[in-house]
């Protein structure tokens, strides 16, 4: 297939940006059937906020935020990829084992 450089319009920042020969070839190659809707900056704002960083796929290799709890059963301090919900208890890993085997 030709490709011919084509101008897409970003739809958050609504900046014009090129979608080169180079792009098209890469995203046929990936299987890709949708243009980017982003221009790069705005790609990686979002990667940004998702908590990418670069690497590709999932998570991209950036640090996923965590939240400090007590484990309900031991008392020591655990970290979590989830905000605890108020009188729900939570485990460290250890004790949620346990729970889970029981």
């Amino acid at each position: 297939m030709a490709y011919t450089e084509k101008s897409i319009q970003c739809v958050d920042c609504g900046a014009p940006f090129p979608f080169s020969v180079q792009d098209q070839e890469f995203f046929a190659q990936k299987g890709y059937t949708n243009e980017p809707k982003r221009c790069p900056a705005c790609r990686q704002v979002r990667k940004t906020e998702r908590g990418g960083g670069g690497g590709g796929g999932f998570g991209g290799g950036g640090r996923r935020q965590t939240f400090s709890a007590t484990c309900a059963q031991c008392g020591q301090t655990t970290e979590l990829p989830f905000e605890p919900r108020q009188g729900r208890p939570v485990y460290c890993r250890e004790c949620f084992a346990k729970q889970q085997s029981r």
